[in-house]
């Protein structure tokens, strides 16, 4: 496709950035978001363009008769690799010739406005299997199974809560691995359970950054380094956050 004028180019420019911004947003890869935009522009005519992508903003560029500079400012981000996959499939349609640009802007401003979320029910429900499996695959007993599920559960229920009213994630999470050494020293002290390091790995592994410890080191392995970084300092936080609570009350128990 070639580009004829200037409202075709701003529609381009917008497509590539609600792509790059939908990704970022959701949790993917500063490679991806780039390339993505840059494999965007290019199926549409634009072959020179420059991308600057950091976890909190993203900034793109056409070079050529038209140039064209904007930037996107990113306060908000989670997890939702629906959504990442989504904005590759209508890329993936977007480079066969599939859609024309003004399709393309249509569904992916319906997609940045779509939750794609599961309910609290439901994360809590996952929660509360996922912590008790993970105490069976890190070597627990089944004694330990019940109470580390029922901790997990409830306190990603706390979590929740907590951080709809302390917006801060940091505090929300040292507050809930505070509620989780609690409740596992009482669940081994009154007898429901057997091994208190084992219940509380199972407990918190809901509030461990695995995804961006993994974009992290897949951003400095692309030599993203300033995303790669900022990343890592995130999940360094959660995780400093985590220890900090469990051995607060370790330390009074």
């Amino acid at each position: 496709m070639t580009i004829h004028n200037q409202e075709q180019t701003h529609l381009i420019t917008q497509i590539c950035l609600l792509a790059g911004k939908i990704i970022l947003q959701n949790g993917g890869e500063t490679y991806r978001v780039e390339d993505t935009m840059a494999r965007i522009a290019s199926a549409y005519g634009i072959p020179s363009s420059q991308s600057f992508v950091t976890p909190t903003g993203l900034i793109f560029a056409i070079d050529g008769h038209t140039q064209i500079t904007r930037l996107i400012r990113i306060s908000d981000r989670s997890t939702n690799l629906l959504k990442v996959s989504l904005v590759n499939d209508i890329s993936r349609r977007i480079c066969n010739g599939d859609l024309e640009a003004e399709e393309a802007h249509r569904l992916l401003q319906q997609l940045d406005v779509t939750s794609y979320d599961y309910s609290n029910t439901q994360k809590v429900i996952a929660a509360v299997i996922a912590c008790g499996c993970f105490v069976i695959m890190f070597q627990g007993t089944w004694a330990d199974f019940l109470p580390a599920a029922f901790i997990g559960g409830f306190a990603y229920l706390f979590f929740l809560i907590a951080h709809y009213f302390v917006p801060i994630k940091f505090f929300a999470e040292f507050l809930t691995s505070i509620m989780v050494g609690i409740l596992a020293v009482l669940a081994v002290s009154l007898g429901l359970g057997q091994d208190l390091d084992k219940i509380i790995i199972g407990s918190v592994m809901p509030l461990v950054p695995g995804l961006h410890i993994t974009n992290a080191v897949r951003d400095l392995m692309a030599g993203h380094l300033v995303s790669g970084l900022s990343k890592g300092a995130e999940a360094f936080l959660t995780a400093f956050a985590i220890g900090a609570g469990i051995a607060t009350v370790l330390a009074f128990y």
